[in-house]
């Protein structure tokens, strides 16, 4: 899996909307919206607070551990 997936189906998964996710990683909903689609390439930073933010790790993100530990 892709992590363009991954990142769309844990924010859904926890209740989020794209603007709040935007909120949190200070940046806007439109950029966001980026990542999510593959269109932009995720920054470091806002992966650690993704990791943060879904308590996950950056492998499960990235798709390179199927579960979610």
């Amino acid at each position: 899996m892709d992590y363009t997936k991954r990142l769309r189906e844990l924010r859904i998964a926890n209740g989020y909307t794209q603007a709040e996710i935007a909120f949190l990683l200070h940046t806007r909903q439109e950029q966001y919206s980026k990542y999510e689609s593959g269109k932009r390439e995720l920054p470091i930073k806002h992966l650690i607070s993704l990791c943060m933010i879904y308590r996950v790790s950056s492998d499960y993100i990235l798709g390179l551990d199927k579960f979610n530990k």
